[in-house]
């Protein structure tokens, strides 16, 4: 088996790969924030709506850690999978809000900047809700 160090390229293919990852994270984790601000109680009891922002600020700061992490290192740091796995539920969970507030035909107000649509709606990105 070859043990020699990865190739500088694969170096900036982690960096780009990753940097996207949590850029997407961030975008709905942010946008969750934003569909809390309308979801009305009858649809998301306060208690839950208290829970996911608690748990969606939580995140933002992970993700703030790590990126800052990763920036102190001398060398490129990949994160555990295991790490990102509430991560992803979360951003689940804002996905879930999101079909509830259109079924519900609560008016969303689009996201900043290009947001393609999630990949139910045809599009070939995760962004859109």
């Amino acid at each position: 088996m070859d043990r020699s160090l990865p190739a500088p390229d694969s170096d900036q293919l982690l960096e780009e790969l990753l940097e996207s990852l949590l850029a997407d994270f961030e975008f709905w984790f942010r946008r969750g924030l934003q569909l809390l601000e309308l979801a009305p109680d009858a649809l998301l009891p306060p208690s839950e709506q208290r829970r996911l922002t608690t748990a969606l600020t939580s995140a933002l700061a992970e993700l703030a850690a790590a990126r800052a992490l990763r920036r102190a290192s001398p060398c490129p740091m990949a994160l555990d999978m295991d790490a990102m796995v509430p991560w992803h539920q979360l951003m689940l969970r804002v996905w879930s809000l999101s079909s509830l507030l259109r079924q519900a035909g609560v008016g969303l107000v689009e996201p900043e900047g290009s947001a393609p649509s999630l990949p139910s709606e045809g599009g070939n990105g995760a962004r859109g809700a």
